[in-house]
């Protein structure tokens, strides 16, 4: 879950770190009226998405009148797919100098990793492209955590224009907050020298980990839920795990982890995935439904089913996908992998009724559907 940047910067407020008073407003009249108690601001579209600036939803307002114009033209502007709806109106600060800092999981070191630059303002990519030493990375040890020594080596040799010593503090700050709510990512662009000398987090962007939801009542309600499309809402609605794709190789295997698979099967042989659902557990009790809603996405070309028996049998969900082919009797090229328990009386029953054979294997049921896909031979 992605939280606005008006719902994160409390996160790093809590934690100790500085963030400018800011007002979220709704309307234009808002935005000016906020000029009233801050003085000169910038008027910020409020997305879960990054590139606002780039887009136009950045704006610096010396008075009520320009706060006003600024968020009329920002507020229904579209970032990144995302209608602006709200804006948040922030007090100037006086910049000296820009850095970047984030905590996050690294997926190499399989721990959190913190993270340092001079170059903050730019996109984190461009940096790490374009310049790589000049991002510095310090991987954490859960057990042992991140203190102010690991934090002084991680800037040591920096010239901060004498602010190490804060700025250390303010990234063991923004570890101790990264732990304590359950963050996949908790990033600060810019973090900002002001002319007096004091850090300020300029910016924030907090990505909870959906599995802390539950543990984290008290800002969850401040995320901003992905939204999901009409076929996503339909699976929601059916209790079945439904995520829509950009391919035409529509997937239903049972369990997440044997339909990631295959997905990543289907890539292998240059198709795309349609869709991410899985049909384990008592989802098979509404296969019509959740075939339906597979073959109702635009541009499905082929479809491939992967069933592997174990907690669910074969024969079961066979009969739960072979009483949901007859009633909606599609037009599609469908291809079969059919192993584990119950596969026996499985195969016979794909036979009985549809007078199919299932494919040898997993690959080999993949390739045929990319095949199929792209006009090819089945």
């Amino acid at each position: 879950m992605n939280f606005e940047e008006y719902a994160a910067k409390p996160i790093l407020a809590a934690a100790g770190i500085n963030v400018p008073k800011g007002i979220l407003a709704h309307d234009p009249d808002a935005a000016a009226d906020a000029v009233a108690t801050l003085g000169p601001v910038v008027v910020k579209a409020q997305v879960p998405t990054g590139k606002r600036g780039k887009a136009g939803g950045i704006q610096l307002a010396q008075t009520a009148d320009e706060a006003r114009t600024h968020a009329a033209n920002i507020l229904g502007m579209t970032i990144a797919t995302h209608v602006v709806e709200k804006v948040w109106v922030e007090e100037l600060s006086d910049i000296a100098r820009e850095f970047y800092a984030a905590v996050l999981n690294d997926p190499t070191t399989k721990s959190p990793v913190v993270m340092f630059s001079t170059e903050g303002g730019m996109d984190i990519e461009e940096i790490a492209v374009d310049t790589p030493e000049k991002l510095r990375k310090a991987p954490v040890d859960i057990r042992k955590g991140f203190d102010i020594a690991a934090a002084r080596a991680l800037v040591d040799g920096e010239a901060l224009d004498g602010a190490n010593e804060a700025i250390a503090e303010t990234l063991v700050k923004l570890y101790e907050a990264y732990r304590a709510n359950d963050a996949e990512l908790l990033e600060i662009n810019p973090l900002v020298l002001t002319g007096a000398g004091g850090v300020i987090a300029l910016d924030c962007k907090f990505s909870l980990d959906d599995s802390g939801i539950k543990r984290q009542q008290e800002i969850a309600p401040n995320g901003t839920p992905d939204k999901l499309t009409e076929l996503e809402t339909r699976g929601e609605d059916l209790g079945i795990k439904y995520i829509e794709l950009e391919g035409d190789v529509a997937v239903l295997a049972n369990g997440a982890g044997l339909t990631m698979t295959t997905m990543d099967v289907v890539r292998h042989h240059g198709g795309n995935p349609a869709n991410f659902c899985e049909i384990g557990g008592e989802a098979y009790t509404k296969a019509t439904d959740g075939v339906k809603m597979v073959l109702d996405k635009p541009g499905v070309k082929s479809l491939v089913v992967n069933f592997c028996g174990a907690f669910a049998r074969c024969d079961v969900m066979m009969e739960g996908f072979l009483t949901a082919w007859e009633e909606l009797k599609p037009e599609i090229p469908v291809f079969f992998s059919i192993a584990g328990t119950g596969d026996l009386v499985a195969i016979k029953m794909l036979k009985d009724r549809m007078g199919v054979d299932p494919l040898p294997d997993m690959d080999a049921a993949c390739k045929a559907a990319v095949d199929a896909a792209k006009g090819g031979a089945s």
